[in-house]
């Protein structure tokens, strides 16, 4: 008996095709970049259990998901939005790796915060043109200044998420010391910022979710929660030059 004939799968439309085809060719022309952000992490986690080729996979999966995902509206280039993911893909892969020293998931925390400053920072600056070199100026300050204190928020509240306990703590007592009384005088500002500022924080910081799950979680878009990140560092790091 002769089975009945299978239904013809649909195909793609034109634009999916062409959608598909441009996403692929930014794929294949910054490639470059996986091996490029591979090396630089593996130099600043200094971490022998991550091995390049790790790396590396985690990457091009994140450069295959910036390629299908972008948006030219947003006004930034392909390269300098991608390599942000690219990076953050490798970040997010080696933090579910379980038994790292707790100096690799502070350098993963300190280098994701970065970035996300970054990110606002090109997304702001693509919007348009400052008005005078003086405003030019004053956001290049705020920039770097919040880039700092990203970085030393991500690296005091680091852990290692997914509910695994790091190798070790190889840092002086006097380190541990250090972070902590940051983390004290973090929490303190944090807890006079707006309400979903805030909340922002403090779910991404000290509740070991992602930004991107946290703005989620708040009914944020990506962008907008990676604004409301950017104006609370921005907040934070004021605040705690009133105290240095």
């Amino acid at each position: 008996m002769q089975s009945p004939p299978s239904e013809p799968r649909p195909q793609p439309s034109a634009p999916e095709k062409n959608a598909d085809g441009e996403a692929l060719a930014r794929f294949h022309a910054e490639l470059d970049l996986v091996d490029l952000n591979a090396r630089q992490v593996a130099r600043q986690i200094g971490s022998s259990a991550v091995t390049l080729d790790d790396l590396r996979s985690f990457g091009r999966e994140g450069l295959l998901q910036a390629s299908r995902s972008f948006d030219p509206s947003h006004g930034v280039p392909f390269r300098r939005w991608a390599n942000l993911r690219v990076r953050g893909a490798m970040i997010d892969g080696v933090r579910q790796w379980g038994a790292l020293p707790r100096r690799v998931y502070r350098e993963l925390r300190a280098l994701s915060a970065a970035d996300k400053v970054q990110e606002s920072y090109d997304e702001e600056s693509a919007a348009g043109p400052v008005p005078t070199p003086e405003a030019a100026d004053a956001r290049l300050t705020s920039y770097l200044a919040g880039l700092a204190t990203a970085m030393a928020i991500g690296n005091a509240t680091a852990t290692p998420g997914e509910g695994r306990e790091p190798a070790s703590d190889d840092a002086s007592p006097e380190d541990q010391a250090m972070r902590a009384e940051l983390v004290a005088r973090v929490r303190e500002v944090v807890s006079r910022l707006p309400a979903a500022e805030r909340t922002l924080v403090e779910r991404h910081y000290f509740g070991d979710e992602t930004l991107d799950q946290a703005a989620a979680s708040l009914g944020l878009s990506k962008s907008w929660g990676s604004r409301l990140h950017a104006r609370a560092i921005d907040a934070i790091a004021k605040e705690l030059r009133k105290s240095v």
